[in-house]
């Protein structure tokens, strides 16, 4: 078994300072996939560069310093990491990252936000097509897939704690979750659903009204594959446990 871990840490030298960034290696990750990194390499302490076990691999944003960006820690070295999608004007904000394991393709992203102009928000959509054209390009070729991180859309009513009053909100548009729908019909599944149907279950609690102690959430993070892969997965869990972002970690567990 082996297992994937994503999180959105909302700033990678944030969570460090509140000491959290240790706490996501006791999930025991043989993968730790992370977004919104808000950080360079140059700007990190020894001790995140470098994790005792584990290589790393960063893809910040060079767009502007201290915004977006990706990092994956790994113990066992992929065959190639790629940063980017093949699209500047994506790639350039640090939001992806291609793992090659062999055995799967290993998809980091943290998807654009909708939320701040009607340009962002056709920025967010460029970016999920191209995501899904290259995605369905790497299964029509053979391989297998999982894709992890954090998506900015929550898919159906469940997945929020408030769905009517949202349902004009970048992160709930019919928009972006038709393009979700598009998505799992083209082949893909989400993996929490594969073992749980229920509601109340986030990723995301709004820190400036303390959402997170009401439990007023939104399920924006999560974890795909492609359907021929389905079986090789044996957990899918939501780990609101953990703390220091505005996200929770979720991982995966592969039976490979």
């Amino acid at each position: 078994m082996i297992r994937l871990v994503s999180w959105n840490v909302n700033g990678l030298r944030a969570i460090d300072r509140k000491g959290n960034f240790q706490d996501v290696f006791a999930l025991e990750p043989d993968v730790l996939c992370l977004q919104e990194i808000k950080s360079s390499p140059d700007q990190l302490p020894d001790h995140v560069l470098n994790v005792p076990g584990y290589h790393a691999f960063f893809n910040p944003s060079r767009a502007k310093k201290g915004y977006s960006g990706t990092a994956i820690y790994t113990k066992v070295a992929p065959v190639t990491v790629e940063p980017g999608l093949g699209v500047e004007r994506f790639d350039v904000e640090g939001r992806t990252q291609i793992a090659d394991f062999g055995s799967f393709l290993l998809y980091n992203i943290y998807y654009p936000n909708g939320k701040a102009s009607a340009e962002r928000l056709q920025f967010k959509l460029d970016f999920y097509e191209t995501f899904h054209a290259h995605i369905l390009d790497q299964v029509k070729q053979g391989r297998s897939v999982v894709v992890c991180g954090d998506v900015n859309t929550a898919h159906q009513e469940i997945d929020l704690a408030r769905p009517k009053e949202n349902a004009q909100v970048s992160g709930f548009l019919p928009v972006e979750r038709e393009f979700l729908d598009r998505f799992i019909s083209s082949g893909f599944l989400d993996t929490f659903r594969l073992f749980e149907s229920g509601s109340g279950y986030y990723t995301w609690w709004d820190y400036v009204t303390k959402a997170r102690d009401r439990n007023v959430g939104w399920r924006i993070d999560y974890f795909y594959v492609n359907q021929e892969f389905k079986d090789r997965v044996i957990r899918s869990t939501i780990h609101n446990d953990v703390f220091g972002s505005d996200h929770c970690p979720i991982s995966i567990d592969l039976d490979l």
